[in-house]
């Protein structure tokens, strides 16, 4: 029988897997599966076996965009949800996303911070929020009892609903949108609000929309600008792109050198993807678009990084 719903993980060298999948588990409400990719790297600590559960490992890399294809070859279920390794869930999520879906629609939850762990001093209680372990107490001077203490705690502050990129592009946070009355009004009235961009850690389309806009191109390199592709493609082919305001995830920020990110991408691979994605949409070459990426702009418009110039030159591109 086919799942509602295939949550698909792409995943290299992630220690939070298991700790994802295992909150997964005891926050689905829905007929939903995960689907695991392990990239050229068997992960620890180990996955425990469950039916709702398929691993898939990669001897060799392949890539997070190539990663969650394969993971959604093996789905089918009417929607796919793609989310980063080290997430926690709000219970029902899952049934909470498919009772608002539409068929053209990409859409994420309420996005909070993963409070995943503090470091702890044995020998005299100090603490430090989740960054890279320390190599010695600066309170008692000893260093041989620094452990990882896990809490995984979903935070309340900040809550991100509005998203957007600039004109490079680049992606940031849409502070101003959450003021403009169609936010306010869409939020009270029915619990969900449009964003013109996405963050990237978690998003949710049907499977044959996954398909049909090639949601996760690989063909523009391997990690990077995801959330501007899947945005862009959603609107431009005549989608809406919406957060859902009845239910959230939590996403670890992980931005220190030793709890940084698992793929091995160098500065020049990243301008890479950027320069392909600006050239798909700026272009005008996305050959699934009834709408140009001006129309996007303007629709949200005022938007931080974009001058008006900068729209200008857009609406002259053929």
């Amino acid at each position: 029988m086919e799942k509602q719903l295939s949550i698909l993980i792409p995943a290299r060298n992630e220690e939070f897997l298991a700790r994802t999948i295992e909150d997964i588990l005891a926050n689905i409400e829905a007929d939903t599966e995960v689907i695991a990719v392990l990239d050229g790297q068997w992960t620890s600590p180990a996955i425990a076996q469950n039916d709702r559960v398929n691993i898939i490992y990669v001897p060799e890399a392949i890539g997070q965009r190539a990663a969650t294809n394969l993971a959604c070859k093996l789905s089918k279920a009417k929607f796919v949800m793609k989310v980063d390794a080290h997430c926690a869930f709000d219970k029902g999520f899952d049934r909470k996303m498919i009772e608002k879906m539409q068929d053209n629609w990409t859409m994420v939850p309420i996005m909070r911070n993963l409070w995943a762990f503090d470091w702890k001093c044995y020998h005299c209680g100090k603490k430090w929020y989740q960054d890279a372990k320390p190599d010695y107490c600066d309170q008692c001077s000893k260093g041989d009892k620094i452990r990882r203490k896990m809490l995984w705690i979903a935070k309340k502050r900040p809550q991100s609903t509005s998203y957007c990129f600039n004109a490079e592009p680049r992606f940031t946070y849409f502070e101003n949108w959450k003021h403009r009355p169609q936010y306010i009004e869409d939020k009270e009235k029915i619990g969900l609000t449009e964003t013109m961009s996405l963050q990237g850690s978690c998003f949710m389309c049907t499977r044959e929309k996954y398909w049909e806009l090639n949601i996760c191109d690989e063909s523009l390199g391997s990690w990077g600008n995801q959330g501007i592709e899947v945005a862009c493609k959603t609107w431009l082919s005549g989608g809406k792109v919406m957060v859902n305001h009845t239910t959230w995830y939590a996403h670890l920020f992980r931005t220190k050198q030793n709890f940084g990110f698992p793929w091995p991408v160098s500065g020049r691979d990243q301008l890479r993807v950027k320069k392909n994605v600006k050239d798909l949409f700026w272009e005008n070459k996305f050959d699934k678009a009834i709408h140009p990426i001006s129309w996007l702009v303007e629709k949200f418009w005022p938007v931080p990084g974009w001058e008006q110039n900068d729209l200008d030159k857009l609406k002259q591109i053929k």
